[in-house]
């Protein structure tokens, strides 16, 4: 049907653009102009549109119309997060929507009221894993009521979840998990399937944020997301153009082993210069470095599989192409083993032993196979292998940036940032083995080459916004650098708040990491306290933890002023052992319950004065 001048408020010039335009469009196309309009009525003069609405007599129905395209329900977003990928998630995501003019509600899960959940409409859950399949610790108030006896029935509440994990981790994103299930059992209405991301998660983050998104709103155009979060990594690093996705080329200016002579450990201090990058940071922010595979390895896989080294391949759906021999150097990650990525090596072989694993699903018998494995292994674990290369390489993952918590203060040293790196090393299944970015700073990068690196943001590691509040730092081994930068970072602002450091590793002559830095911060009095623990030194072995205990009194004192904590380093155990030892000693100090310690503890946390960097 052709629009006439004669029957419409256009000019004979508009008619004619309109009915070249109008039937080139789609259904969906023509919906979203509809809306488009409406919701854009409002610029239109007020007077002008009555009376167009009068004249034609359809002033009730659309009225009625545009009311209901505007219409939309409230959008309630949380996050759980540790490094601050989740949260950065969810603001990128949060403005999408309210740029679309949708109520868009952000909260992390640690500030959100759990029992006003039963109000929300469309819940958002944005979340990683911690440890053990663990929620963060700032979603665990949140994951303890929701699975408890008081979380409400939700009918009426429409969710999705977006996970975070790590797919070499046994229980990959089951924070996410447990959220999705735990929200359906009570009630809630999936508005979305869930999506676990591995570490590189950007593009299904993005396919996730699509799919909701047209669920939301069906009647608008889809909107492609992947910029928005390549975005978020520029937001994160303030005006520079530098992130994950276009890292700064940083010349390396100092690379010094701290260890002395005979300790049977490698930790060394790095020295980059960030000059021209615009990049900043604040102490408790972490340094993403994209690594590069062992060229050893790299070489025994293409030898092994009798690849041409310079053969091109297309690396990804953008189409970037490289050589084999610079694919598996940069791009893929060929050191670790996934259950994912044995049941797809399982298609490409014929060997019997290895279908075996994986169609057993036995979860230790994968794991045990996988750890301490690589890529080398499997190939000449379990050939031949039926594959080209391009199909083979379809099936690794893209090779993870490392995060290393930041060294150094800004403030104290413009245009630089300071790590501090322990190289892994150990011997498993008939090899030396080591860490793809440790054991590169370790053996292959000298003054003068460039690492490839950006900012990652924490937030949930920081310094107290008051100056004067006291700090106690729990650290071992490489976890004490974040308190470099602390110290660095008070003296630089002349903070006149009390500092506690609690430093542990293995001999006092050889492991005594800053050594030097420490007692003069003593010394000026910009470290108050000092108690250290070697553990090899002696005969029965003390950690940070047995030091903390034995300060127990005056630690409780610190708390009761107002202290803020704060523990990095090993989860798995000296974290674990250091919340234990802090339940402890508010329960015997503060003459308290279990529970009542707890509660304390939870707190503390809750007041963001309870802080961990932990891995």
């Amino acid at each position: 049907m052709q629009l006439q001048e004669t029957n419409s408020p256009f000019s004979k010039e508009q008619v004619e653009l309109l009915n070249r335009l109008l039937p080139s469009l789609s259904s969906y196309q023509k919906i979203w102009l509809s809306g488009y309009l409406s919701a854009n009525q409002h610029g239109f003069e007020e007077v002008a549109a009555t009376t167009t609405l009068e004249q034609s007599g359809l002033e009730n129905e659309v009225s009625v119309q545009t009311a209901n395209q505007v219409k939309t329900r409230d959008i309630t977003i949380l996050f759980g997060t540790d490094t601050g990928n989740s949260k950065g998630l969810a603001e990128v995501f949060s403005q999408k929507l309210e740029d679309q003019n949708f109520n868009v509600n952000l909260s992390s899960m640690e500030d959100f009221k759990p029992k006003s959940i039963k109000n929300v409409q469309d819940l958002l859950i944005v979340t990683s894993t911690h440890g053990d399949g663990d929620p963060p610790d700032n979603a665990l108030s949140f994951h303890e009521f929701l699975h408890g006896k008081r979380a409400p029935k939700l009918e009426g509440v429409r969710f999705s979840v977006l996970s975070l994990g790590d797919a070499s981790y046994e229980f990959f994103c089951q924070a996410g998990k447990d959220f999705d299930k735990r929200l359906e059992e009570l009630g809630g209405e999936r508005l979305y399937p869930r999506v676990d991301c591995d570490l590189d998660y950007e593009e299904p983050a993005a396919e996730w944020f699509e799919g909701v998104l047209e669920k939301l709103k069906e009647d608008q155009a889809k909107s492609t997301l992947i910029e928005g979060i390549q975005g978020q990594e520029q937001s994160i690093t303030d005006s520079s153009n530098y992130s994950k996705t276009n890292p700064f080329k940083a010349e390396v200016l100092e690379n010094i082993n701290l260890n002395g002579r005979g300790s049977n450990k490698e930790t060394h201090h790095l020295e980059l210069d960030l000059e021209g990058s615009n990049l900043t940071f604040e102490p408790g922010d972490s340094l993403g470095i994209l690594p590069e595979n062992d060229p050893a390895i790299v070489n025994a896989i293409i030898e092994r599989l009798g690849w041409n080294p310079d053969e091109s391949i297309t690396l990804n759906k953008q189409g970037d192409i490289l050589s084999i021999r610079e694919a598996l150097s940069t791009y893929f990650d060929i050191t670790t083993l996934t259950k994912p990525l044995l049941e797809k090596a399982a298609e490409l072989s014929d060997n019997e032993e290895l279908k075996q694993l994986v169609e057993s699903n036995n979860r230790e018998d994968i794991t045990a196979y996988a750890d301490g494995r690589d890529l080398l292994d499997l190939i000449q674990d379990f050939g031949p292998w039926k594959a080209s290369a391009a199909d083979f390489i379809k099936i690794l993952r893209k090779l993870p940036a490392r995060l290393y918590s930041i060294a150094s203060s800004l403030k104290a040293n413009p245009d630089e940032v300071h790590l501090t790196i322990g190289k892994v090393s150990y011997h498993a299944h008939g090899r030396d083995r080591k860490g793809v970015c440790s054991g590169q700073i370790a053996e292959q990068v000298k003054t003068g080459d460039r690492l490839s690196v950006y900012v990652q943001k924490n937030d949930n590691f920081r310094l107290p916004e008051n100056p004067n509040s006291p700090v106690i730092m729990i650290g071992a081994g490489t976890g004490v650098a974040p308190y470099r930068a602390f110290l660095q970072e008070r003296e630089a602002l002349g903070t006149a708040g009390e500092s506690w450091l609690f430093f542990g590793d293995q001999h006092f002559v050889t492991d005594f990491l800053y050594q030097i830095e420490w007692q003069k911060w003593l010394k000026d009095g910009v470290l108050s306290r000092l108690d250290i623990a070697f553990s090899r030194d002696t005969a029965e072995k003390v950690y940070v933890q047995h030091r903390m205990l034995e300060k127990s009194k005056d630690l409780y004192q610190w708390l009761e002023k107002g202290a803020h904590v704060y523990v990095c380093g090993d989860e798995k155990h000296m974290a674990k052992d250091v919340h234990q030892a802090l339940l402890t000693i508010i329960e015997k100090e503060g003459n308290k319950s279990p529970e009542e310690a707890d509660d304390y503890l939870a707190s503390m946390r809750k007041e963001k004065r309870y802080q961990r960097d932990v891995y």
